[in-house]
């Protein structure tokens, strides 16, 4: 026996369908990490974001949110004052005792693994979007997204240009720590087109004299507030052994946006060609 569906029951099936849809998505959302907060701004939810954390600086708009904590740290109750429905980390920065806290108050929580790289990127965009109830929304950002990082990656390759580079996190003189192989900052180094200095360790390690030295790199690469930190490009130029590297030499200092530079997701081909564009500098 054939079903025959009317027009009204159909219309009825698609509202509850849509409006299930609707509820699902939340409307309170805690965001913790600058390109959590970013991705979530671009899929549409920036004015469902009720608190953020302290990397969280972009959009400007996202600088007069409430900041979860002083501090990279959280707390359960700190979290729950604000009544959200959704709390997105990245992986391994919540404690596990104040994640099952959550939980237990039923407050959604998502922690979401960044890769650094091009892949990682357009992944991490779809699972935000997951988080969000917005799976399709987010798998067409994520493929926008590559499409632009393609033709940043076009325009690199037309450079023969290839500096070495040493990227220095810098809080003052006596906070510096230099990236190794696989961290973020080496990933953003090479797909702007040039090599990281350091390849005889992985991640960070403390910066030293003798290290700046014997890596010699062409570049000198700082987060603009480490640059300040050091009293700026003068400041850093008469440490010990940068007049003896090719960057010290040349002056050649790369001073840029940190929270773009560590995105690694709908901004990377901004981050990739903004980089770029300072290498291209290099004699």
């Amino acid at each position: 026996m054939e079903m025959k569906i009317s027009r009204n029951q159909l219309f009825i099936s698609l509202f509850l369908f849509c409006s299930l849809l609707v509820y699902s998505q939340p409307k309170r959302i805690i965001t913790l990490g600058g390109a959590i907060t970013e991705t979530v701004v671009d899929l549409g939810f920036e004015k469902q974001i009720v608190a953020v954390d302290v990397t969280s600086e972009y959009p400007n708009d996202i600088k007069k949110l409430p900041k979860v904590s002083k501090s990279r740290s959280v707390s359960a109750e700190g979290l729950m004052a604000f009544r959200p429905d959704l709390i997105i980390a990245p992986h391994g920065d919540v404690p596990y005792g104040v994640i099952q806290s959550l939980k237990g108050a039923g407050i959604k929580f998502v922690a979401i693994k960044q890769e650094y790289s091009v892949k990682g990127a357009l992944q991490f965009i779809r699972e935000v979007g997951v988080a969000l109830g917005v799976k399709e929304k987010g798998n067409k950002l994520a493929l926008e997204t590559g499409q632009r990082i393609n033709k940043a990656l076009e325009t690199v390759k037309l450079s023969k240009k290839k500096p070495k580079v040493l990227f220095i996190y810098a809080r003052g003189t006596g906070t510096m720590t230099v990236a190794g192989k696989g961290s973020n900052m080496d990933a953003i180094i090479a797909l702007a087109g040039g090599r990281n200095a350091i390849q005889e360790f992985n991640r960070y390690k403390t910066y030293s004299t003798e290290a700046l030295v014997n890596a010699n790199p062409d570049v000198l690469f700082l987060f603009d507030f480490g640059m300040e930190s050091l009293g700026g490009s003068s400041g850093l130029l008469k440490m010990p052994g940068v007049g003896y590297t090719n960057a010290g030499k040349n002056k050649r200092i790369a001073a840029m946006d940190g929270p773009l530079m560590i995105n690694f997701s709908t901004r990377l081909d901004q981050a990739i060609l903004a980089l770029h564009k300072e290498f291209l500098k290099v004699k």
